[in-house]
């Protein structure tokens, strides 16, 4: 058994990677100045993005600097199934954040519970801005609601905007035919993975984590470092797969980490069909409902075990989708 402690005095070191904060990219900052206009004009917006790349934490990121800054209004949905949320629920969401005490409880019924909200963001006389994470499993008639409800605020000469934070499928959904009145009105951004920034990141990590007397080559070889840059793309991979690296070296009495260790702990399917499918937000179940399959069928299609005509069909209906994977 692993016990952190001593694995971080072992290493050297004061926290945990996942504890390490924010790291902040070029990218990031040019979202955040594509964000606030966009904001404050009262759009839809979409930021997606691969799992692990960073877009929870950039959006939380921006949520803090306009609460820091107050000249726009924070909304954030807290629900943790998205699936069953529905427009009720992100209107709630809205009041509770906005409104007061004196405000007491949004209406149950629709076009009163409408007008109230309308009328609080008036009286509030500031944009408002509702994030919404997950967004990806929200149900297009929730989205429809959405732009909506964006609408009726407009005409009551107040602001509200939208920020769906997602997976790729999100933006895939967003640009189908079926979606266009939704698609056609949303201001789309997306966050990719590091792009050259891994050992910035991977060096940034062990000076965030380390105690100022210990060196990062007494914790990882360079080899060690490279290894990881090389073969992982996203901040929750690099935290993830460098701290398993650490774990096993501890065990073996090992310091520092080098290469071979990292080459034990990364596993030999982490780019395959399967999980570069998910991190696009395509778990069996979604690809069920995307390509019109049984889960049987999505899972032999996933370790190639179909007839080659096959593979080939629902590889042909995922580039339709524009899923590239």
């Amino acid at each position: 058994m692993v016990i952190l402690p001593e694995v971080l005095g072992f290493f050297g070191l004061s926290r945990e990677f996942r504890n390490a904060g924010y790291f902040e990219t070029e990218q990031a900052q040019r979202i955040a100045l594509a964000l606030k206009p966009a904001i404050e004009a009262g759009h839809l917006i979409a930021l997606t993005g691969i799992t692990g790349c960073g877009k929870t934490t950039t959006a939380r990121r921006i949520r803090q600097d306009l609460d820091k800054e107050r000249k726009i209004l924070v909304a954030t949905n807290l629900a943790v199934d998205k699936e069953r949320v529905k427009l009720g629920t992100l209107m709630e969401a809205i009041f509770a954040d906005i409104g007061t005490d004196k405000e007491a409880t949004l209406p149950t019924q629709a076009e009163l519970r409408e007008r109230r909200l309308r009328d609080l963001i008036q009286r509030r006389g500031r944009p408002v801005v509702l994030f919404i994470d997950e967004a990806h499993d929200l149900h297009p008639k929730t989205m429809v609601g959405l732009k909506r409800l964006v609408e009726v605020v407009q005409e009551g000469g107040a602001v509200l905007a939208i920020v769906l934070v997602g997976l790729p499928r999100l933006r895939v959904n967003l640009r189908r035919p079926a979606m266009e009145e939704i698609g056609a009105r949303v201001t789309m951004l997306t966050l990719e993975s590091l792009q050259g920034s891994g050992l910035p990141f991977l060096t940034w990590l062990l000076e965030r984590c380390k105690r100022s007397e210990v060196a990062s080559t007494d914790i990882f070889t360079e080899e060690a470092m490279m290894m990881l840059v090389d073969r992982l793309t996203t901040p929750l991979q690099l935290i993830h797969y460098a701290w398993r690296a650490l774990e096993e070296a501890y065990v073996a009495g090992q310091k520092p980490v080098d290469a071979e260790t990292v080459h034990d702990v990364l596993v030999p399917d982490l780019d395959g069909l399967e999980p570069r499918l998910v991190r696009l937000g395509y778990p069996v179940k979604s690809l069920c409902e995307a390509l019109n399959a049984r889960p049987a069928e999505i899972r032999a299609f996933l370790r190639g075990r179909l007839a080659p005509g096959r593979m080939q069909e629902l590889h042909q209906e995922l580039l339709k989708l524009g899923v590239v994977a």
